[in-house]
């Protein structure tokens, strides 16, 4: 059975920083893709970040720049390096491995 597990959210002031971390465990296979994706309320769901087995990596629209993806295989993770947070930042980020999801991890950015 895999299992996704997100962490690291939390309230943060605009401006600030976070990381997110996720780790699977069960079945972990170095050639499937890790990604992020957020969900803001009353928003659809959309890619913050993809990286695959190779360490090529995808931006969502507008994501560059400012979030950091990363991955470790020896540890079955993946990371999410968010710096220079706004307020529109806010959502549910989701880490998605394959077919798999996880729960989600709420990140606040308000002064």
């Amino acid at each position: 059975q895999v299992q996704v597990v997100e962490s690291g959210g939390g309230l943060v002031q605009p401006g600030g920083s976070l990381r997110l971390s996720c780790a699977v465990s069960g079945m972990f296979s170095e050639t499937i893709a890790m990604a992020w994706y957020r969900q803001a309320p009353g928003k659809e769901r959309e890619l913050v970040a993809r990286i695959f087995a190779g360490g090529a990596i995808n931006y969502g629209e507008s994501m560059e720049g400012r979030f950091t993806i990363s991955r470790d295989n020896a540890k079955n993770s993946v990371y999410l390096h968010m710096n220079s947070l706004k307020p529109e930042d806010t959502a549910v980020y989701y880490c998605n491995y394959g077919i798999f999801w996880g729960q989600g991890t709420q990140v606040t950015v308000s002064s």
